[in-house]
């Protein structure tokens, strides 16, 4: 991905850059009193020349590839665990908390749709609304399925004892509503800048970039991280098992690094934090696209960590039925024969 192997500028000092911009504002003076046919020249590439810092992009036009296969491969894998995970007469039926399951795996499909929209080099002018629906999409879909994770590992095992039927129908509806909420500044910030969906540069639109900032930070990481540690004071305390943790949380892994790094590269944007090299800011930049691409990969990965947790799930819930409730179990579903071929095997 990217094309990292052209030559990058040396840093130039802060004396050189002023010698440089010093120049070129006594050469635009002079044209505009005796040479007209010199304001052709593009002002911004002498700007650009003089940068003290060039950082190569990992995501640029050749990694389309990329972009495309994870949303093919991502859009395969959702639909068909979403698919298994609906069907009747799939013993994936017997996993605790299905709906959350099924809402985590049309969060992923949603995701990989997406996918392309923001890939670089898939269209040559991109609508300024194309991007805004695709950065929309983009992190309200991550930020449902972190917090439907986060509601599993809560409700724990009272997900499959079906004591809080109701509680399953309208408590999605309102983490989606409020990953839909947190999406938005990311939204109104997004844009469309030499055939690219990229974030508006502006001073108005730098406190929606926060706020975006902030809510990965909370949401990617501080939640897994403030979960763990109630898991950890609860069983200290000998208050209960605390938060349900399974295979699922690995989910966090694709998107942790993410939010570490975006709340980094804003401490350097509004220089809270003073980097010493240009080295080092190549290296966060690297940093950044790599977690980007890491971040993109959870939707091939998601759905495979659901039909391993429903695997498992089901493999140690059927045993452990005594067989007049398994065939219960199979009235209400309406087909004996089904569970009678799974059970001979």
């Amino acid at each position: 991905m990217g094309n990292c192997l052209h030559r990058v500028e040396p840093a130039r000092s802060s004396e050189e850059n002023f010698t440089q911009l010093t120049f070129e504002d006594e050469f635009w003076n002079y044209s505009d009193y005796g040479n007209d046919s010199l304001k052709a020249l593009d002002y911004d590439s002498n700007l650009e020349a003089a940068a003290p810092c060039h950082s190569c992009n990992l995501l640029d036009d050749s990694s389309l590839p990329f972009f495309v296969l994870a949303s093919v491969l991502g859009i395969l894998a959702s639909g068909a665990v979403l698919f298994a995970l609906l069907r009747p007469l799939f013993h994936w039926q017997l996993c605790p908390g299905r709906p959350i399951l099924a809402q985590l795996a049309v969060g992923s499909a949603l995701f990989s749709m997406v996918v392309p929209i923001l890939g670089p080099g898939l269209s040559s002018s991109p609508s300024t609304a194309l991007c805004r629906l695709g950065y929309c999409v983009w992190y309200g879909s991550a930020f449902a399925q972190a917090l439907l994770i986060a509601c599993r590992a809560c409700l724990g095992p009272r997900l499959g004892a079906g004591q809080v039927p109701g509680l399953m129908l309208g408590l999605p509806v309102g983490l989606w509503g409020v990953a839909a909420l947190l999406a938005l500044p990311i939204t109104l910030a997004g844009g469309s800048s030499q055939g690219l969906c990229t974030l508006i540069s502006s001073k108005d639109l730098k406190i929606l970039q926060l706020i975006h900032t902030i809510s990965c930070l909370v949401v990617f990481v501080l939640l897994p991280l403030g979960l763990l540690g109630a898991k950890g004071l609860m069983k200290a305390l000998g208050r209960g098992p605390g938060p349900w943790i399974d295979v699922l949380w690995a989910w966090f892994i694709f998107w942790w690094p993410h939010g570490v790094l975006l709340g980094l590269d804003s401490l350097v944007r509004f220089r809270l934090l003073l980097l010493p090299t240009c080295l080092a800011q190549q290296v966060l930049d690297l940093l950044l696209n790599l977690t980007e691409a890491l971040a993109i990969l959870h939707c091939v990965a998601a759905p495979l960590l659901l039909a391993l947790f429903c695997y498992l799930a089901t493999r140690t819930s059927l045993p452990s039925l005594p067989l007049p409730a398994r065939w219960s179990h199979l009235d209400t579903l309406g087909d004996k024969s089904k569970l009678s071929s799974h059970l001979s095997t």
